[in-house]
Parts: C-alpha cells; sequence; structure tokens
C-alpha cells in the first residue's frame, strides 16, 4: 500500500543531486530542469545589479558546451530594476529565461514592453487637473480652520500640499506582467512569428502521472478533455489506469463513489469540449448526450460496459453552454482540478471558461488539505520580495509554483498552435480552497507532418460547418485537401451521399483522376494539393469500411415522421445505411446509402449464418506422485491441465464476414489517422435551414390560349 509513496519520496529525493542534461534529448518531466537551484541561486545575485535574468528551461536541449550568441545587446545602460521578471510565462507556464531565444519562456530585455515592466514609467497628473488643484488649495489658504468648520468642511481631508507633490511619480501597480516573447507572438500575430515555430516536445503520460503524484492537495479531480470534432479518437485509452488507478464508479449500485488512496481521494470525469461544432442550438446538442456515451462506452472497451458514465458532460466555452455548471463544480470541489488531453482540444480556452473569477473574498466552506507553496510567481512584487520567493522555489520538483492568489489571474492563452501549453500552469482560486491546473497536452496526431506549412492550420475546425451534399457514383471518388485523403466507393452500381464535416476543400473526381491527383502525378489549376512533394508515394490504404448502422428511420423523412404519414420502418421496402469517417485532428465524413430491404436481410442472415469450430482441449495428464503434499494438491487444481477433462467439440455460433455490406476505401498518409464510429446524423443537424421565402413559389399559369376561350365562352352564353 505505502510502495508508491515510498517510491515517489525516494524518487524526489534521489533527483536533488542529479546533474543537469548534457546530452540534446530534452527533459519535459515538466517544469524544472533537475539539478539548476545552484545556478539560479547566483543568477538571482547576479540580477541584483544586472536586468538580465536566466530562467531554467524545462525542454532545454542544447548541450552544455553549447551558447547562444543571439542575446540581443541593452541600449541602455545597467541599473538595478524596480521589478523582476516573472518567474514563469503566464501564457504558456515556462520558466522565465533571458537567453536562448530558440528556447521556450523567453524574454527580449530590449523590446518596450519588457523594458516598461522592469523600469515602469511613472505617469504624472493631468495638467488640467493641476491647475485646479492649484486654484482650490489657494482658495482654501486663505480661510481659516474656523471658517472652514462652519462650511462643514474637514482640513484634514482637503488636497493638502502644492502641486509639485501631486506631480510624484506612481509605479503603476495594475500594470499585467509581460508574457513570454513566444507567447506575445502568438497573440498578436498567430502562428506566422519565427518564435511561434519554437520546438515543442510533448509530454507521456507517465511524465503527467508523475506531476500529477506531487499534487499538495488531498483532494484530486482529473478532467479528462476530448474533443467533439472528431470524438472519440481524441480518448486516451486506460487513461484513469496510467495515472495511477483512478476508480470509477461501475454500475453495481453498492460499489462506492469514491475512493482512498494514500490518504488521497482522486476522481476522474469525461468533457467533451467544443460542442457547438455538433449543431447549431445547446437543446440539439443536449439531445445528443445518449448518443455521445454509446460511443464513448464503445471506444473505453471492456471498462466502458463496467462504468456508469454519470460524469460526462458536453460543454462550449466559445457559447458558454455548460460552463458555469463545471465552474460550479470545480469551486465545490476544491482541491487540486487537473486538465488532461491532448493538444487542440480547447483545454485552455475551457481552463478560462470554468475557472471560478472573483471568489477570493470569501471564505472556504472546507479545507482543501493543501500544504504551503512551494512558490509563487509573482511579478508584481519587488526585487527583494522576488529574492525571497526564489528561495522557497524548489526546483526538483516536477510541478512549478503556483501563480499568485488574485481575483482576475491572467489565463493561459488560446492558440491553435499545437503544444501551446509548455508547462503546468497552477492558478490558485477562493484564498487556498483549491486550484485549477492546466496540463500540457499528449501528441495528437502527425498529420501536419505530410502537410504544407502554409496550410497546417487549416486542418483545425475552428466553427461549425454546414456542408453540401456530394452524389459519389460509381466510378468516381472524393478527394480532401486536393489529395491528402481519397473515399472511393467498393460497392458497384451504388451511390453513395457523402458529407464533408472537415475544413478542408472537397473536390469529386474520377477514380483514375483520383488517384493521379494523391499520388502527385497529375495538377490542375483548379484544385490545390496541400501535401508535401514527395508525401503521395506514402499513401497507403487505410482500411474499408462498411456502411453496417442503420438510420432508416431518421432519414425516411416524412414516411416515417408521427406527424406526416406515419409508416413505420418494416413498412418500407429500403434500407438507409450509414457510417461516420473519423480523420484524426481535423473532423469526420458522413457516407449515406440506400439499398433494398431484401437484400439487407440476406447480408444479415449470411453474417449470422452458424459455422463448426474445431475446439482443441490439452491432453488429460494424471497427478504424478511425489513426496511433497502441497504439489498434489497444485496438481489438482482447476486451473491445471491435469485437471483438465477431454471435451468434445461444440458448434459455436460466430458472425461470419459478408463483403455484400455498402462499403468504401479510404487512403491517407501512411494508411494512418482514419477511424470509424455510429453515425451521428451530422447532415440532418447542421443542414442548411429552409424557410417559407427560400421556397419556390408556385408558377404563373400559363395565358396561352386564353382569349380564344373567353371568346367561346361569351359566344356560347350569347347564344343561349
Amino acid at each position: 500500500m505505502h510502495r508508491a509513496l515510498t517510491a515517489r519520496l525516494l524518487r524526489q529525493a534521489l533527483r536533488v543531486g542529479e546533474a543537469a542534461p548534457s546530452t540534446g534529448v530534452p527533459l519535459y518531466l515538466c517544469p524544472a530542469v533537475v539539478g539548476l537551484s545552484s545556478r539560479l541561486s547566483s543568477i538571482s545575485l547576479r540580477a541584483s545589479t544586472s536586468i538580465s535574468q536566466r530562467r531554467a528551461n524545462h525542454t532545454e536541449a542544447l548541450s552544455s558546451n553549447t551558447k547562444s550568441t543571439t542575446a540581443s545587446p541593452l541600449s541602455e545602460p545597467l541599473e538595478k530594476p524596480v521589478r523582476r521578471l516573472p518567474l514563469t510565462c503566464s501564457g504558456c507556464g515556462a520558466f522565465t529565461q533571458t537567453e536562448d531565444p530558440e528556447q521556450l519562456g523567453y524574454y527580449d530585455v530590449s523590446k518596450r514592453r519588457v523594458r516598461e515592466w522592469l523600469h515602469p514609467i511613472a505617469r504624472r497628473s493631468n495638467s488640467l487637473e493641476g491647475d485646479e488643484d492649484k486654484i482650490v488649495n489657494a482658495a482654501l489658504e486663505s480661510l481659516d480652520q474656523g471658517r472652514l468648520k462652519e462650511l462643514g468642511l474637514d482640513p484634514a481631508t482637503l488636497v493638502e500640499g502644492d502641486g509639485t507633490e501631486n506631480e510624484t511619480m506612481s509605479l503603476t501597480s495594475h500594470q499585467k506582467a509581460p508574457v513570454c516573447d513566444r507567447c506575445h507572438d502568438l497573440l498578436h500575430h498567430s502562428t506566422k512569428g519565427d518564435t511561434a515555430k519554437v520546438t515543442m516536445y510533448h509530454p507521456s503520460v507517465e511524465s503527467l502521472r508523475e506531476t500529477i503524484e506531487e499534487s499538495p492537495h488531498k483532494y484530486n479531480h482529473i478532467y479528462h478533455v476530448i474533443d467533439a470534432a472528431d470524438f472519440p479518437m481524441s480518448l486516451i485509452p486506460r487513461l484513469n489506469v496510467l495515472l495511477g488507478d483512478v476508480p470509477l464508479r461501475t454500475r453495481n449500485r453498492r460499489s462506492r463513489a469514491d475512493k482512498y488512496q494514500n490518504d488521497r481521494k482522486t476522481e476522474m470525469s469525461f468533457i467533451i469540449t467544443r460542442g457547438d461544432l455538433l449543431g447549431p442550438t445547446k437543446e440539439m446538442v443536449d439531445a445528443m448526450m445518449p448518443y455521445l456515451k454509446d460511443v464513448l462506452r464503445d471506444a473505453l472497451g471492456r471498462l466502458g460496459q463496467r462504468i456508469r458514465l454519470g460524469n460526462v458532460r458536453c460543454v462550449s466555452a466559445r457559447r458558454g453552454w455548460w460552463t458555469k455548471t463545471v465552474k460550479e463544480d470545480v469551486w465545490n470541489r476544491g482541491g487540486a482540478g487537473w486538465m488532461v488531453g491532448k493538444v487542440n482540444v480547447g483545454k485552455s480556452q475551457l481552463f478560462e471558461a470554468i475557472y471560478p473569477k472573483g471568489r477570493m473574498i470569501e471564505k472556504p466552506e472546507r479545507a482543501s488539505g493543501s500544504t504551503h507553496p512551494r512558490g509563487s510567481s509573482t511579478g508584481k512584487s519587488t526585487t527583494h520580495e522576488d529574492d525571497e520567493t526564489l528561495a522557497t522555489v524548489n526546483f526538483g520538483s516536477l510541478l512549478p509554483p503556483p501563480q499568485p492568489a488574485q481575483n482576475y489571474p491572467d489565463m493561459p492563452i488560446v492558440s491553435s498552435l499545437p503544444g501551446t501549453t509548455a508547462s503546468p500552469i497552477r492558478i490558485p482560486f477562493g484564498n487556498g480552497k483549491g486550484e485549477l491546473i492546466d496540463l500540457p497536452g499528449l501528441a495528437r496526431s502527425d498529420l501536419e507532418l505530410y502537410v504544407k506549412e502554409e496550410h497546417r492550420q487549416s486542418l483545425i475546425m475552428k466553427k461549425r460547418i454546414i456542408p453540401e451534399q456530394v452524389t459519389v457514383k460509381p466510378g468516381s471518388s472524393l478527394i480532401l485537401g486536393g489529395g491528402l485523403i481519397r473515399i472511393t466507393p467498393r460497392t458497384p452500381d451504388m451511390i453513395f451521399l457523402m458529407y464533408n464535416f472537415t475544413p478542408l476543400h472537397e473536390h469529386l473526381t474520377s477514380t483514375e483522376k483520383a488517384i493521379a491527383f494523391q499520388g502527385q502525378s497529375h495538377q490542375s489549376i483548379g484544385l490545390e494539393n496541400i501535401t508535401l512533394p514527395g508525401a503521395g508515394d506514402k499513401m497507403k490504404h487505410a482500411g474499408t469500411f462498411k456502411l453496417d448502422h442503420d438510420v432508416t428511420k431518421k432519414r425516411a423523412g416524412p414516411l416515417t415522421r408521427k406527424s406526416a404519414i406515419g409508416l413505420s420502418v418494416e413498412q418500407l421496402p429500403f434500407r438507409v445505411l450509414s457510417v461516420d469517417i473519423l480523420i484524426e485532428g481535423v473532423g469526420y465524413v458522413e457516407i449515406v446509402a440506400q439499398v433494398r430491404r431484401r437484400a439487407l436481410e440476406r447480408i444479415i442472415a449470411s453474417q449470422n449464418a452458424p459455422r463448426e469450430i474445431e475446439q482443441e482441449t490439452r491432453p488429460k495428464e494424471t497427478p504424478h506422485n511425489t513426496s511433497d503434499p502441497f504439489s498434489d494438491m497444485y496438481n489438482m487444481r482447476r486451473d491445471t491441465a491435469a485437471y483438465d477433462k477431454v471435451t468434445e467439440p461444440k458448434v459455436q455460433l460466430q458472425p461470419q464476414e459478408s463483403s455484400d455490406w455498402p462499403a468504401v476505401d479510404i487512403y491517407s498518409p501512411e494508411g494512418k489517422f482514419i477511424g470509424s464510429r455510429k453515425p451521428i446524423n451530422g447532415w440532418l443537424n447542421n443542414k442548411p435551414r429552409e424557410l417559407a421565402e427560400h421556397k419556390k413559389s408556385r408558377p404563373r399559369r400559363s395565358m396561352k390560349g386564353a382569349k380564344k376561350l373567353e371568346k367561346q365562352r361569351r359566344g356560347e352564353h350569347h347564344d343561349a
């Protein structure tokens, strides 16, 4: 029971004396490079006379003999700074450093925004306000104190002193701490800046587990963040086991709701982010929750059939769907809340939406069990306070020091660049009641490595897509991104309907041309291929996907609608089959086909046909007589070969694979990044809204021969 705790303490004790790495392999284990406390202490002494600083960077990949020569010289004389740079960047969490611009957390001290933070510019009072104060002071000085008391004025509360005192220099204490150059470029120049191209090393699940093990809180809650764009491909399999056997409540009604391990309680819940990509309204997305839970159960495997999944929420930080509920849950739980997930799933944006702001004045309802913080990353203190802060920071720890407690602290930046968060960002709330921690994302997909750099941002779905219906006939194929993904129907003499729910441009062409486009042997002016040169040779078959999900009831329209004809599905002579093709990190493509009912019945009958399978049995062995009675007892156990009985082969029912299902072939780089799920009916939920003014009115009646008919009618009436 205490083995894990002892091992963790032993690793932490042994880590104190380790030396800094001399190889080029980066150390993620997140925020601190081990063995840098002595070097940082010398830097803190040197910083008292100079504004140049050096902070340890947790992803430092340079060797010990490599020296940076790109540091920008200072154009102004060196002087003692009034304030220092923050210990960690509030945007990405990386440790501050001013020496290597090719590493994370770099601050260029020659830039104006950094110089104004180190040496705050004093602001004089407004000249007009100063003149008015002089006139008021002159008028009040002419009156004695007795006259002022008669007027009901207190001399102690009036403006005192001359104008020179009101023009004294004052520091801007409300100024926001600067972020590193990389975060600054991401905020103002998107991903086009040079500093945005700094190499980012993604963590592993083991490093996240060791980081969570160093939590100072007794109560910990892990939020497994999953993206709705390619749900459930961003799910991390067996995350609860990899993070230290986090218990999930089973369907057994007698199962415990919580469990303590090593004097700690750790829980986990699933949050599906960017729910606004699934539907236009909150009510429509809420109606998808049973579907999302079923798909999540299938993705979890055998574990999904045993757990309850009552801890699943689908939220949208952009639209504010269910974020207030999650925020109240974070506040009521207290302790540490850990945001775990892959890159670009919306963790940082969700972090800002669910962080309980403005609650520092409230008294915590229960103690969080947290220890005294190991350090503070405040940047609004003087240099003397910073020296005391640096002395308390444990740089051998995997967990960085928390940010200072504020009502409205600086939030992590939100960017479409994979791996924006470089190190854990700890922001406390509620006067020590708890803290919310944004962890770096795990590696998600390498599909962007096959795409040109100027088109990599086009792989990210940023808003809800309203697709167009594409009819793919026999002999045609649909390509995405000019040849990045190719979808070719496998079933002959069948028409497929495809709906592209990805930000990639789709193009319908013949199969021969589609193969040439994907292999980069043919080009067209009207079709741009976003793949890198030479990527055509790496295109492989990703698999054959069958349309084995029946969506006839929803796709039949007024035939099965109760308010219209109201027929049952069994009365229809056709069936509509569908499947969703998932592209990791990009989106999905909905594929629909219609088959005859009798043909589908033959497919199901052939699939469920029984077949004989020979069952192998181990030969019966007699136990050997030995002098050891315990060995004889062991040989007679039920799980040993000696106890097995010879059984005759039995006939088992197993489904047979059949090629009669409508199917499509998918081709992608290296045959990867492709998956499938049961259809979500994205076209029915996101198709263009059809209003009354959009419908065509009945055409005007033809007036051909109207005059002739009118004359004949008049003649008949006159004769009568």
